[in-house]
């Protein structure tokens, strides 16, 4: 039988099992890309890729790629990009096809880097990744995320926000490209200890699992150069098959479920959504003023 052809791609060992407890199969991971590749391709066009490789499915252990040097579809564009000690070589998916050639390359995680290729140096976007421990209730976790929302309205910058697949949430601000990796990193933390500071027995910056069990950890170093977050509309490779999900902060109550945002579920979400939850976001052009880092400076 003749291997599916999708978006040109043609898609090999199209019945593995790749989430077995939801008897989802490759082909049901790529149907899956083919139906949000439209929603997705914003929010990975043109950036670096970091992917986790999962060439059984979740029946055998997954690897992290960062460089890519041989393989892979020729959907994908390759590019290298100077490092500290070498050069590393990138995949780059400009296209529905790139998004269709990452799922037959088996990848069940797309994680990006916060530029674009084109000025890879002067990153376009802030993240803040709320990592909850293990004794955070979900409601605690919505608080938090509006929190991270009102102090950046009050430095004057507009935020969008997203499930991430997992327990925790990205608070993500669009920027003009016109700091470097050093500037923004230092933003970001200053941002993060501000809030660590306002609510000590809500939040922390310390990194060790040990000890925060009951905190919300402020993951502010994804605006580190080479470090990343897992895309938008990206699966992950968890038995639910749960999905990084971007919502309206109207979304965000203790309500909403973030286990329920799934490769079976979401594509219905968007055949029911009239506008795009982040609509506003593509065309925000906002910087941060030198008043925002004295502000901040002073909380």
């Amino acid at each position: 039988m003749p291997s599916p052809v999708i978006a040109g791609v043609s898609i090999s060992h199209p019945d593995r099992l790749v989430y077995p407890e939801l008897g989802l199969t490759k082909l049901d991971v790529v149907r899956y890309y083919e139906r949000v590749a439209a929603w997705m391709l914003p929010h990975i066009q043109h950036r670096p890729l970091t992917l986790v490789h999962c060439p059984e499915g979740l029946t055998a252990p997954c690897r992290y790629l960062r460089h890519v040097k041989t393989w892979g579809p020729k959907v994908l564009r390759r590019v290298t990009i100077r490092e500290q000690t070498k050069v590393g070589e990138y995949l780059i998916a400009v296209d529905h096809a790139g998004i269709i050639g990452l799922a037959q390359m088996s990848v069940l995680e797309i994680h990006t880097w916060n530029s674009t290729f084109e000025d890879v140096e002067r990153p376009n976007r802030l993240i803040w990744d709320l990592d909850p421990g293990p004794e955070v209730p979900w409601r605690e976790v919505v608080k938090a995320a509006h929190t991270v929302r009102e102090l950046l309205t009050i430095l004057r910058l507009r935020s969008w926000v997203k499930t991430t697949g997992g327990k925790g949430l990205h608070v993500v601000a669009p920027i003009v490209p016109s700091w470097d990796w050093a500037e923004c990193l230092a933003f970001a933390k200053t941002v993060a200890e501000a809030l660590t500071r306002s609510a000590p027995d809500r939040f922390t910056t310390a990194f060790a699992k040990r000890g925060r069990e009951d905190k919300i950890l402020i993951d502010y170093l994804r605006n580190n150069r080479t470090n990343t977050s897992v895309a938008a509309f990206s699966t992950r490779a968890r038995p639910c098959a749960a999905v990084s999900m971007p919502i309206t902060w109207e979304e965000l109550t203790p309500k909403l479920k973030p286990s329920g945002l799934t490769v079976q579920t979401v594509p219905r979400r968007l055949a029911r959504l009239k506008t795009d939850p982040w609509a506003d976001y593509w065309t925000c052009r906002q910087r941060v003023s030198l008043a925002a880092k004295q502000a901040i400076g002073a909380i």
